[in-house]
């Protein structure tokens, strides 16, 4: 391990910036926009009206895929659950989200706050599950895409013509998504306004042939609970996802809680608005199935509308896909870049997206993109409901050991509020993850296992890769700049995988087993695994203080 100093001058840790010799490897090449988030000369590219978009593309991107929900719990439970779920479940997700995000700004987000809580072994486990999820997620968007155009196009419904077309759709997103984000940010926020304006348009059409009494309707022996709770909550999550963007947003304190509140509103309003005006005029709950809001366009307002809603269908998916894979593929880069997968994954192109990750992301999608709607949620769902519970742990393990973390945005709750907050999410995630079990749902039990067992044997075979030479890893680091710079930190030499700081100046030294940062008042976090030590949290000055 490399001598510790006393000498100001010199820096406790030296810096990690890219060399010539990363060209080809992670892809910087010179460029400021394709080093990490951190790194001297990083161009942050995301502002709010983009994040807001790709939050909304995320979570929603309009109410295709609702329909299930009506045909599963009939128009009652549907309307209650689009208010109430956002209180139980989005609300919490998003304030949890706009506080770690803003203390941790970098691409692998959540695997950040679970690492920071847990060590980097429950961070590689949160990664993983939630990658697997976000590229299930992903597979759903050509599958609803050829759904509705099916009103017009009914080969699209099976057979060779539906998959030739979900794989020509899902690798031409795919392109376009590796043309960078500027490109999708702009490119969501233009199918956002495609979105907004037929369906004001399907609304106000059916304002005037509102039947109140469709809203009563519910038949409580025929509710099918399973595929309710799957569709409404698979309808309403993925706030977090965004967090794997946070290295790429211009001022993250203020811009991330402010695009946050902002989703929220127009998530629920496209959700609640159009569902409401649509049970209105056909409230039979039999019919409604995906692409069924092309129906209602065409009855309320003739084939224009049915046309104009069919073409927002498709934006509404094109957006989707465009903001998932980018919060999956620049996840991937993220870990790449923290030392948890190999350097190459890391690999940027010259727009500075994710070279693998975009590949990987888009393999997981075509090998999932034969799977029926439901299948896809109930799959995702189970998968992302592990990641959730770590995340929420995690969340209330930093505000109890880590309450000097410094947190651009908090929020307004003591830590006995924010159990209190988190305790209905955290009932529904126990919920949904049981629905498999309850309905002997085999398949999606498998599924869930595999994707932990992978995750549990994975990480140590890596580590061992990383031991024996065979794959270049990146050493194992945060970049908290701007977070932690208010206060001299403390590295932790002993392998606990905890963050430590020893507060302000007047604090009393470290205890055994840690070295305080002298002389630069910068943030360092060393996590010492297998004889290596790796730092958890730096900022740009510092690196590393342990050898191979």
């Amino acid at each position: 391990m490399a001598e510790l100093t006393n000498d100001p001058t010199v820096p406790l840790i030296s810096p990690q910036s890219p060399s010539r010799n990363d060209e080809g490897v992670m892809g910087y090449g010179g460029q400021a926009h394709h080093r990490p988030p951190g790194e001297p000369g990083h161009i942050r590219t995301l502002g709010l009206w983009p994040l807001v978009t790709l939050i909304f593309f995320e979570v929603s991107g309009g109410p295709f895929g609702t329909e299930d929900a009506v045909s599963a719990a009939g128009p009652l439970l549907t309307i209650l659950g689009f208010l109430v779920f956002p209180v139980l479940w989005s609300v919490p997700e998003a304030l949890i989200t706009a506080e770690l995000a803003t203390a941790f700004p970098e691409n692998s987000g959540y695997v950040a706050w679970v690492t920071a809580a847990f060590g980097p072994f429950w961070g590689f486990q949160e990664g993983l599950w939630s990658w697997i999820s976000g590229v299930t997620d992903n597979s759903l968007y050509p599958v609803m895409l050829a759904a509705n155009l099916e009103i017009f196009f009914p080969q699209l419904a099976e057979g060779w013509p539906k998959y030739t077309f979900l794989v020509g759709m899902s690798l031409l997103l795919s392109g376009l998504n590796y043309r960078g984000l500027t490109v999708v940010g702009n490119a969501v926020i233009t199918s956002t306004l495609a979105i907004l304006v037929p369906f004001a348009l399907l609304c106000a059409l059916c304002l005037p042939k509102v039947q109140l009494s469709n809203y009563t309707r519910v038949d409580w022996d025929s509710v099918n609970w399973s595929t309710f709770l799957n569709v409404m909550f698979w309808n309403l999550n993925y706030w977090d996802s965004v967090s794997t963007l946070a290295g790429e947003v211009r001022d993250p304190g203020r811009t991330f809680p402010r695009a946050l509140l902002l989703a929220v509103v127009l998530v629920v309003a496209m959700y609640l608005l159009p569902t409401v005006a649509a049970l209105g005029v056909l409230g039979t709950t039999g019919d409604w199935k995906l692409g069924y809001y092309g129906t209602v366009a065409q009855q309320v307002g003739g084939s224009w509308l049915a046309a104009w809603i069919i073409v927002a269908a498709a934006c509404s998916q094109v957006g989707q896909y465009q903001a998932e894979m980018a919060s999956d593929s620049y996840q991937v880069q993220g870990m790449a870049e923290r030392g948890f997968l190999p350097r190459a994954l890391g690999r940027r192109s010259r727009y500075g997206t994710p070279v693998y990750g975009i590949l990987l992301s888009s393999l997981g999608v075509l090998c999932l993109a034969y799977k029926s709607f439901e299948e896809i949620v109930t799959m995702l769902n189970a998968i992302y409901c592990l990641a959730e519970l770590l995340e929420f742990a995690a969340f209330i393990w930093l505000r109890i050991k880590r309450p000097d973390l410094p947190r651009p945005y908090r929020i307004p709750l003591p830590t006995w509020g924010l159990v209190l907050m988190l305790l209905p999410a955290s009932a529904l995630l126990l919920v949904v993850l049981a629905m498999p079990i309850i309905n002997r749902d085999w398949a999606t039990c498998a599924w869930t296992l595999a994707a932990v067992g992978l995750g549990f044997v994975l990480h140590p075979v890596l580590q061992y890769s990383k031991r024996r030479g065979w794959l270049a890893f990146d050493e194992m680091h945060f970049d908290c700049a701007n977070v932690y710079d208010k206060y001299p930190h403390a590295v932790d030499l002993r392998g606990n995988g905890s963050c430590f700081t020893n507060g302000p100046p007047s604090t009393a030294a470290a205890p055994a087993g840690v070295a305080e940062v002298n002389g630069h008042g910068r943030a360092v976090l060393v996590v010492a695994t297998n004889g290596n030590n790796h730092n958890c949290c730096t900022d740009n000055s510092v690196r590393n203080a342990g050898g191979q």
